[in-house]
């Protein structure tokens, strides 16, 4: 869109600002960004509050960042994501800046890969008297000492300002505190009366033994070195009224602990993630179910000792269960999941890396009780070996209405049946995921049956054994062609034709599509992905390890996909310059590319993309051997979002830089990750 000269006395009159807002409402969010660019009255209108729901302002701690912060006072409300903070005197200043112009107005605050001081976080907290979230993760510094909140002067500050200030804290994240302990969690909890939700996640708790004493937990009133059980379910006892979800993931909990709160008198959970408990076994589930019965959320992926009987407690103790991971676990087999399923109340399931699970039971499942059965909305089987094409097959009749998002990522007995299945059945989806599904071909996804140009020949034609006067050779039996010594059958102009008179079955009815992984299926060329990866709102796409695709399937997906702001790439040999040129007139919206090992990039790209692709986030060009020094530094300089740049360095060395940005603005309607 070409910007407005508003000095143009031949211009015609501007539409009035709630017009304008009202056009803009119609608009997707990735649209109204390219929108608001078009001129000054269009960005005003971009502007309007009804779009700045949970507006998040992401930057680092540098100079430049306190003009930012002293604009942010004007906005009713914000939350900031502030990183590398430190103890010296611009941190200090920043976080003072941030108490002084948006304290009453900050919804959440988080401080990643920072080592701010106690004195500096003690400064800002009196100010947030609005606080709904506080994001404390890692911040190793600040509970090292084991001194946080407990000089005389401090813990007066703290009764006469904290307290009121963080009273209406809800979300509290303590994850990856290696210094926690039950006096410095104290301290902080007492002034957070109303949390909901804690994290919890990689501390280091003491749930039954307490190694520096050398006693069981509890032997010790309050330990000032470690945070123990006994500390955490005194904390659920005192706030039971309001809490609702708990991570304790990669912790150390037992089953005994499990049970230990899971009984606790009055707690009602609602959310419960336990990723990676390697201790926990089915007869703690059992407990769990029974006693918080009113859990939505369960995660319990990697607790490798469960099985199917953990599967049949979950399936019939939670009535209410929305979403529920049994990702890698690894015992999990298909007993239990036709029960599963028929919890009407289910609309995720992650079963990924459940290396039993072939998909037979919940399709006995879903089909047994279709007036009450689960309306999954995700279904995540990546690595599950044993789905077949049957069961893919029946799974989209099944789930068409309201799936809507597949993931099938290393599903290697996966084949075109259920490519013409998926864009058949699940028309409403918005991402699906085939990378390395090694048997998809262009017949694929072009919705087409396959059929061969020419007769068998009589050494391809099985005519069964052969039994010889020389039995005994070695050849006697001659072993059957694995399929990926098969090269694909080629389609040709003739069956584009047809294609393009009988297109309902291909991947271009999946018109919702906002993200499309291909990688690694190695079947794939030009004929097909020029053809059907067409999709207007496609904003992440990974065409990566495709040997046979070349600049024409480039070309194509950047004029018909303009949306995309992720694009992988990497290892497509065929991909070259003249690939880019066309196609980076095109991706004005791009954030994320990866053109790693495409041996043909020259330094010729990467000015192609400084000039046309100023969004760049992320850049992976490693072992392109032909990218000089003197193109990166043209591209640095040219590219003001630029965060994160791969390249090989002369003597063949992976070099990875990441740059320091400042403002870059995002909101949680429209999370631009990749």
């Amino acid at each position: 869109m070409e910007g407005c000269d508003e000095e143009d006395p031949l211009e015609v009159p501007e539409l009035p600002l709630e017009i304008l807002v009202y056009i803009l409402s119609f608009l997707q969010t990735s649209d109204r960004k390219e929108a608001s660019l078009v001129c000054r009255s269009w960005y005003i209108a971009s502007q309007d509050l009804c779009f700045q729901k949970n507006a998040v302002f992401c930057f680092t701690a540098s100079a430049s960042s306190l003009e930012l912060v002293r604009s942010l006072g004007r906005r009713a409300r914000c939350s900031l994501i502030i990183s590398q903070l430190d103890g010296f005197s611009l941190s200090k200043s920043l976080l003072l800046e941030v108490g002084l112009c948006v304290g009453s107005k900050l919804d959440s605050l988080a401080l990643p890969g920072s080592s701010v001081t106690e004195a500096s976080l003690l400064a800002l907290l009196p100010r947030l008297t609005s606080l709904r979230r506080l994001d404390l993760s890692g911040l190793d510094s600040l509970f090292m000492s084991g001194a946080f909140l407990s000089r005389k002067e401090h813990r007066q500050q703290v009764q006469a300002n904290v307290k009121s200030a963080l009273s209406s804290l809800e979300e509290l994240d303590l994850s990856d505190l290696r210094y926690l302990s039950d006096l410095t969690f104290n301290r902080l909890t007492s002034c957070t009366p109303r949390l909901r939700r804690l994290s919890l996640a990689g501390c280091h708790i003491a749930f039954e033994f307490d190694p520096y004493q050398g006693c069981p937990v509890g032997s010790v009133e309050v330990s000032s070195a470690l945070l123990s059980l006994r500390i955490l379910r005194k904390l659920l006892t005192e706030q039971r009224a309001t809490f609702v979800a708990l991570d304790l993931s990669r912790t150390a909990i037992t089953p005994e602990s499990l049970r230990s709160i899971a009984q606790v008198e009055g707690l009602s959970l609602e959310e419960l993630c336990l990723q990676s408990c390697k201790e926990l076994s089915d007869y703690s589930v059992e407990v769990l179910v029974k006693h918080q019965p009113g859990l939505q959320m369960l995660d319990i992926s990697g607790c490798t000792e469960l099985t199917s009987r953990a599967v049949v407690a979950v399936a019939r103790g939670l009535s209410s269960l929305t979403q529920l991971s049994l990702s890698r676990d690894w015992k999990v087999t298909e007993t239990g999941l036709a029960e599963l399923v028929s919890v009407a109340s289910l609309r995720g399931l992650d079963l990924s890396e459940c290396l039993h699970v072939g998909g037979g039971e919940i399709v006995k499942g879903l089909s047994q009780r279709r007036a009450e059965r689960a309306q999954l909305e995700k279904l995540n089987l990546r690595d599950c070996t044993y789905m077949r094409d049957e069961a893919i097959f029946s799974l989209t009749q099944l789930l068409g209405s309201s799936l809507r998002e597949l993931d099938l990522t290393s599903c290697v007995n996966v084949t075109d049946l259920s490519v013409r299945a998926i864009a058949t059945y699940l028309q409403g989806l918005r991402v699906l995921r085939l990378g390395r599904c090694i048997e998809v071909t262009d017949w694929g996804l072009l919705g087409m049956v396959e059929t061969s140009t020419c007769e068998l020949d009589e050494e391809k034609e099985d005519k069964g054994p052969r039994f010889t006067r020389t039995f005994g050779n070695m050849g006697f039996f001659k072993p059957p062609r694995l399929p990926f010594e098969d090269p694909p059958k080629l389609v040709t102009p003739d069956h584009l034709e047809q294609f393009k008179r009988h297109a309902g079955a291909s991947l271009l009815a999946l018109g919702r599509l906002r993200e499309l992984d291909l990688s690694s299926c190695c079947k794939l060329t030009d004929a097909s992905i020029a053809q059907v990866v067409r999709f207007t709102d496609l904003q992440r796409l990974s065409l990566s390890s495709l040997p046979n695709i070349t600049d024409a399937s480039l070309s194509a997906v950047a004029q018909h996909c303009r949306a995309l702001t992720g694009l992988e790439l990497g290892h497509c040999p065929c991909v070259s310059d003249r690939g880019v040129a066309q196609a980076a007139p095109h991706l004005h919206r791009l954030q994320h590319l990866s053109l790693s090992r495409c041996s043909n990039i020259t330094d010729k790209s990467l000015f192609l993309l400084a000039q046309h692709c100023k969004r760049l986030k992320t850049l992976d060009v490693s072992r392109c051997s032909n990218i000089s020094g003197t193109a990166v530094e043209h591209l640095q300089s040219q590219l003001p979002f630029l965060e994160n740049f791969h390249f090989t360095l002369p003597g063949g060395t992976d070099f990875t830089h990441r740059f320091n940005v400042v403002g870059d603005v995002s909101s949680s309607e429209f999370a631009d990750q990749y």
